[in-house]
């Protein structure tokens, strides 16, 4: 799948962008899978903040 683009202004198109690419991504899923699917990328981005507010801390 290739990669998306977005705005450095992150327009409203950007938000279609990015639900059309989740839903080409989700559309063939169980409802398993899409749940496993969020709840994994949901801890992915918490993870990401979590070393953010971290780093921030030591500086």
């Amino acid at each position: 799948m290739k990669t998306l683009e977005i705005s450095p202004n992150f327009t409203i198109e950007d938000i279609h962008k990015i639900r059309e690419k989740n839903y080409e991504l989700t559309k063939n899923m169980t409802e398993q899978e899409r749940r496993d699917y969020y709840n994994n990328r949901g801890m992915e981005v918490h993870r990401k903040i979590q070393n953010i507010k971290h780093a921030k801390e030591s500086n």
